[in-house]
């Protein structure tokens, strides 16, 4: 369970693009920097990423979030993220929210070969504070 929740963090990594003063490219920069802080395992950087109020499957919090992910950096040396689809968009009724879609692959390696290889179905919900877009509700199948 605690493998799946933090590939549900690893897949919500999956956009890219950057742009000033467009919600859209800073939504997926907010989703291309989560990704690159969790593979490079950087867990400061991801919980500044979490909202306060951030929620996993309705029932886990952000103590949670560093917990799994301190295991998940403990038990691989490598962590990747492969996005085999994903979309994100801005909410057309809250301009302050946006949404991601995604199936992913997370793989986990002690070397150069991963020993490990999940498929998930990852939905985000992104809450903007100011200028910023944090990660606010988290869930996968």
């Amino acid at each position: 369970m605690l493998r799946i929740a933090l590939t549900a963090l690893l897949v919500a990594a999956l956009l890219g693009g950057c742009s000033k003063n467009d919600p859209q490219a800073e939504l997926e920069a907010a989703v291309q920097r989560l990704q690159d802080n969790l593979e490079a395992k950087r867990n400061g950087a991801v919980m500044e990423q979490l909202h306060a109020q951030f929620s996993a499957q309705g029932q886990y919090d952000r103590d949670w979030a560093k917990r799994t992910m301190a295991l998940m950096f403990l038990r691989h040396k490598q962590v990747r993220v492969l996005a085999i689809s994903k979309n994100s968009e801005i909410d057309p009724t809250y301009s302050s929210k946006g949404h991601t879609q995604a199936e992913v692959a997370l793989t986990g390696a002690e070397g150069l070969i991963p020993d490990s290889a999940r498929h998930y179905s990852v939905r985000l919900e992104w809450w903007r504070e100011g200028n910023e877009w944090k990660l606010a509700r988290l869930d996968w199948e």
